[in-house]
């Protein structure tokens, strides 16, 4: 009954969303995505108690 999509159904939906949205705010919503992604994978990792501890070590150390 349903189809998969092909390439032609496929580049429709993106014009469709490029003319929705414009090309500058699709790249914002992209970068936000991928740092969302980015920032949830480091907390899984432990990663951003890391990153939390070396911005505390940088300000001490240029007030000095």
């Amino acid at each position: 009954m349903f189809k998969s999509f092909g390439l032609p159904e496929l580049l429709l939906v993106l014009a469709i969303v490029v003319l929705l949205f414009g090309v500058g705010r699709i790249g914002k919503i992209a970068k936000e995505l991928g740092g969302g992604i980015r920032s949830f994978k480091d907390g899984l990792q432990g990663k951003d108690e890391n990153k939390a501890e070396d911005k505390e070590e940088e300000k001490e150390n240029k007030e000095e």
